[in-house]
């Protein structure tokens, strides 16, 4: 449950954050990979129902923030959770990988569809929301890799 909060409060104050103060888009595009990170954790427990949780966030970011993030969001999202769908339904990979891949294959769409739909597609902006997002679920597969094998080995 506090994976689930923290992610959609992310999503929420993240886009908040690209409302109030636009010209920090280079910090806030750093904070992305964090939300990568909070939507896998959601994954991992809930499965494809993190689809809920995703729209709670979008509506709570409409209400919160300037519409058109609020729609760059939610198209943005949209696209990477369809990717993320068709990863973890079509591949028998471990968790681990199919984060890694579903991950591998949205960040990039995730990064230039927010990042266009704002007006905001800058080197900076795109190097460092890709970076962070990469970094971020680097850092998750290499902890559930090593669980998986700490388990494998204990079995």
């Amino acid at each position: 449950m506090p994976f689930l909060i923290a992610y959609i409060s992310s999503v929420v104050l993240i886009n908040y954050a690209f409302s109030s103060a636009p010209h920090l888009d280079v910090i806030w595009s750093a904070w992305g990979g964090l939300v990568f990170i909070l939507r896998d954790m959601v994954q991992t427990r809930f499965g494809h129902g993190a689809i809920f949780a995703m729209l709670a966030a979008l509506v709570l970011s409409y209400v919160t923030s300037d519409p058109t993030i609020a729609l760059a969001s939610a198209t943005a999202f949209a696209v990477s959770e369809c990717i993320d769908w068709l990863v973890f339904t079509i591949t028998k990979r471990p968790l681990h990988d199919r984060l890694w891949l579903s991950s591998a294959l949205s960040i990039p769409l995730d990064t230039f569809i927010f990042f266009g739909m704002i007006g905001a597609l800058t080197p900076a902006v795109v190097g460092t929301a890709m970076a962070s997002k990469f970094a971020g679920v680097t850092v998750v597969w290499l902890v559930m890799a090593w669980r998986a094998r700490k388990k494998a080995c204990l079995s």
